[in-house]
């Protein structure tokens, strides 16, 4: 064996670009980059991955190259026509007990690349000759992608154990190496540019969210990745959430152009899932509110004509709408707006802060909208250009008013629009010298008439009575008492 690998060794070294794109595309492995890159990449398959299959391939690009035929080469393969449909098995270099038939096929006419289709270490099955939709990861507003340096390819259980392991190989670009050594730190340890692991189940209906498999466990060369753990639930009987999301391998990885292997470890219990690597840069929602602030804000006029729009006369609708209240609190936390947002697919005008929501969605990732409930992605997000105005000229209220016509008033806390006391009292004549308020028998302390006191609250059975009592206490009295009545008829006094 150690024979074979020299020579497979010595082989490849001698291989032209064509040569080792060839090989390289014949395992999934990038076909991107300069020679030596190449030669890296194809030296490394060698030492950890020559199974028959691979070492066969090398030879017969080098009989091609070289137009020599070995006397091990085999008859060609019948035309295709006759040929079967079943894919050839390949076997990783991590399964060296296994049997390999030694039928040997031409290269003549064959594009190994498109038959075998993506390969890498036993995380997937040689697809059928005729193409099959890729499974597709959706775009994550957190992190750019800038490299894919493995598609989602299927994790295949090897037997009928429970808990499997689908161990991969691959090695980092010198380019890629220094993007992200120059990148900046996000925190102390984490580099904002990161080689992740997606997973997600393996459906090629729709693009994926993140899903982990049960079980999940990822090791990275010599040691284990954290996994997101699970979120508490405080409700009983309700299951705890787990987060989803990329995995950061960047720390434990060799950022040279040593080969790094991972080994996914997964619960088999019949659900099927893929698994991807990419090179990305990981945002943070500063970075995010400021490109939303540069390419997300709608023209006031816009939003106004949104409003007309809203307020128009439906001629199905029995009450016609004057106008309709937005408030300049946010939702979310209960303060005044500064960056007033919403979805684009939301049919409210009132908005939530900006600001907040990517905080949140950056802890906690669900873009769900506070107000309606209803699903508001980053890239669906708008900046309201009206609302931002008001906000800046409207200072003093919590809440305005959008009218029919497209402007707007503020509402004021009714406490500020009332400031009457809840019973009004009337006071009918001059007060004493003094100013002081009149007594309710007509009688100051310092015995000088005062002005009678009328209690408007009072109704008109206990104002009889009460002018009864004071008729009796006027007989009673030595001499003749001017009577004080007032000149209004009932029902007719004004609490203005």
């Amino acid at each position: 064996m150690a024979a074979e690998l020299v020579e497979a060794k010595n082989m490849v070294m001698s291989f032209r670009v064509s040569d080792l794109q060839m090989l390289l595309g014949f395992v999934g492995r990038s076909k991107s980059g300069l020679k030596h890159e190449l030669v890296t990449r194809a030296l490394q398959l060698v030492q950890f991955d020559c199974s028959p299959e691979v070492f066969k391939k090398i030879k017969e690009l080098y009989e091609t190259r070289y137009a020599k035929k070995s006397s091990e080469v085999a008859q060609p393969p019948p035309p295709p026509q006759h040929r079967s449909a079943e894919p050839l098995p390949i076997h990783s270099s991590y399964d060296r007990g296994s049997t390999v038939p030694r039928t040997s096929i031409s290269t003549t006419n064959i594009d190994y690349p498109a038959l075998y289709g993506k390969y890498l270490n036993g995380l997937g099955r040689l697809p059928p000759k005729v193409a099959k939709p890729e499974v597709r990861l959706v775009k994550l507003p957190f992190y750019t992608t800038l490299d894919e340096l493995l598609k989602p390819t299927e994790l295949v259980p090897q037997n009928n154990e429970k808990l499997q392991e689908s161990p991969c190989i691959f090695a980092l670009t010198p380019k890629q190496v220094e993007l992200i050594r120059n990148s900046r730190e996000l925190q102390p340890g984490v580099k904002s540019v990161q080689v992740v692991l997606r997973i997600c189940y393996t459906d090629t209906s729709s693009p994926q969210e993140d899903q982990y498999p049960p079980n999940i466990a990822v090791k990275v060369n010599h040691s284990y990745c954290s996994v997101p753990g699970y979120y508490p639930s405080n409700k009983p009987g309700v299951e705890p959430k787990r987060p989803c999301r990329p995995i950061n391998l960047t720390h434990l990885m060799y950022l040279s152009a040593t080969t790094n292997r991972i080994t996914v470890t997964w619960g088999n219990y019949g659900k099927s899932y893929s698994v991807g690597l990419y090179l990305v840069r990981q945002m943070t929602s500063a970075e995010l509110l400021q490109r939303l602030k540069t390419i997300g804000i709608k023209h006031p006029e816009l939003c106004k004509a949104l409003v007309k729009e809203k307020l128009r006369l439906d001629p199905d609708s029995e009450i016609a709408t004057t106008g309709v209240r937005v408030s300049l609190i946010c939702p979310l936390v209960k303060m005044r707006l500064s960056v007033p947002c919403r979805a684009e697919t939301c049919a409210h005008l009132q908005c939530f802060d900006a600001v907040f929501y990517l905080q949140m969605n950056e802890k906690k990732p669900t873009w769900m909208c506070p107000v309606c409930d209803k699903p508001a992605p980053y890239d669906q997000l708008i900046i309201d250009g009206l609302l931002s105005k008001i906000l800046t000229e409207c200072e003093d209220a919590d809440e305005i008013e959008y009218l029919v016509d497209g402007s707007w008033c503020p509402i004021r806390a009714e406490k500020e629009r009332s400031c009457s006391p809840q019973c009004p009292i009337l006071v009918l004549g001059s007060s004493d010298v003094n100013g002081l308020l009149p007594t309710p028998n007509g009688n100051s302390e310092n015995g000088k008439a005062t002005a009678d006191v009328v209690d408007l609250t009072l109704d008109s059975s206990s104002s009889e009575e009460e002018e009864e009592e004071d008729e009796e206490e006027d007989d009673d009295e030595e001499g003749p008492q001017p009577k004080r009545r007032c000149s209004y008829e009932k029902g007719l006094v004004s609490a203005c």
